[in-house]
């Protein structure tokens, strides 16, 4: 059965894209099917999987408003070895148009149905916002990751999301689940990158992953390269915790 989850979080710069794509690419390189969504208008993605965002004429854009089916839009990231729904600065404008359409809460979920069932992982990126976009991608993802760092106000901007995820359930998704909670640009030296590690254990118990991601400068250059950390340094710290977070998921079964 595919697994469809969405790595979400409102606040931007904990790690929602470098997630994403090097899970996709440590998920790909174990054998299984996968594909990445970006919903994110900055396009992160797309260029962290070696597609150039600007030269692509059909994008997640045209998918949501009805005007490319998910087949016509979808290319392959040579770099992670998974398939794409790339993204780039035309979705911002999806935001607006999809308030008009019919049943626009559903418009992800509808477009990838056709080929759902192609993929072992379906992966979404979303936006640093609760908005429209995001609420796509959580009324078709069965579960919800959260790449959060260990900060002061890491713990408050939770609760926003946590509330969102149960009025989703509420009324569009019943069976949307909170997945785990991933400790992200982690610093063990930091006192207080501690305890909030510590509190984020104490509420959510096994809700967070075992797998903690380190700060480290292959995973902040990979990008850059368009290419996940793994095939960029597999050897680092950044790639072999992704793998491991990879692992943990296969053998929770989830």
């Amino acid at each position: 059965m595919t697994k469809i989850l969405a790595i979400a979080n409102q606040k931007g710069g904990v790690g929602k894209t470098t997630t994403t794509v090097n899970l996709s690419a440590s998920l790909a390189s174990s054998g299984r099917r996968v594909l990445l969504i970006d919903l994110d208008p900055q396009g992160n993605a797309t260029m962290g999987s070696g597609i150039n965002k600007q030269g692509i004429e059909l994008t997640v854009y045209h998918v949501l408003l009805g005007e490319a089916s998910i087949l016509q839009a979808r290319v392959t990231s040579p770099q992670g070895k998974y398939d794409l729904i790339p993204a780039n600065r035309d979705l911002a404008g999806a935001e607006i148009e999809i308030v008009e359409l019919p049943d626009r809460e559903m418009r992800l979920k509808s477009a990838l149905e056709p080929i759902e069932a192609e993929y072992d992982y379906i992966l979404i990126d979303c936006p640093p916002a609760l908005n429209m976009l995001t609420l796509n991608a959580l009324c078709t993802a069965q579960a919800v990751m959260i790449p959060m760092q260990c900060e002061y106000y890491a713990l408050e901007g939770l609760s926003d999301l946590v509330n969102t995820i149960k009025r989703v359930r509420s009324n569009f998704n019943s069976a949307l689940r909170i997945e785990g909670l991933l400790r992200t640009m982690f610093d063990p030296r930091n006192i207080l990158a501690q305890q909030v590690s510590e509190q984020l254990q104490k509420h959510f118990g096994n809700k967070v992953y075992r797998t903690v991601i380190p700060r480290n400068v292959r995973l902040a250059e990979a990008p850059g390269f368009g290419t996940p950390v793994l095939y960029h340094d597999g050897q680092s710290k950044g790639a072999q915790a992704y793998l491991d977070l990879a692992k943990e998921i296969l053998s929770n079964g989830h």
